[in-house]
């Protein structure tokens, strides 16, 4: 998929914001097939593409992960880090090798407790992202076992 305005961070933040969070990254190399992440652990960093693509799964009971979405250039891997109780909502696996910045979840956190602006920008980016995964994971859900799909209905 291609990253949306909501979902593409150059896009989301504004640039004083984005240098900000961006003296936080460090580059990483994720080799094809790694597991970021699983349902339910603990969520203490965050991912943002360069190259690559990665897919987000949800568990299904008594059938193979779902995937939900793929993530590709400057899209957000991972949003449950900010909430509470910071465990992981999807899983995550990287389907091509990926290049990608990594985030201190706990580094970041504080640097948005110290700056309320900083703060409420990356939340409404975030809270975004979470809102389109949200429909993202319905409409596949349903495309994968209702009876009928999803409808069309997005």
């Amino acid at each position: 998929m291609n990253a949306s305005p909501t979902t593409s961070m150059p896009r989301a933040l504004p640039a004083e914001h984005r240098e900000r969070l961006m003296k936080l990254a460090r580059e990483v190399s994720i080799p094809l097939g790694t597991r970021l992440f699983e349902e339910g652990a603990r969520a203490d960093r965050f991912w943002i593409i360069r190259t690559g693509t990665i897919a987000l799964d949800m568990r299904v009971p008594g059938r193979r992960a779902a995937v939900i979405e793929s993530l590709g250039h400057n899209e957000l891997v991972g949003w449950s880090w900010l909430f509470g109780p910071h465990s992981w909502h999807l899983g995550a696996e990287a389907t091509t090798p990926v290049r990608a910045w990594e985030f201190d979840a706990t580094a970041v956190r504080a640097l948005c407790e110290e700056d309320p602006a900083f703060g409420m920008t990356v939340s409404q980016w975030v809270g975004d992202i979470v809102a389109h995964r949200l429909r993202s994971a319905r409409t596949r859900l349903l495309d994968l076992y209702a009876p009928y799909g999803s409808g069309g209905m997005r």
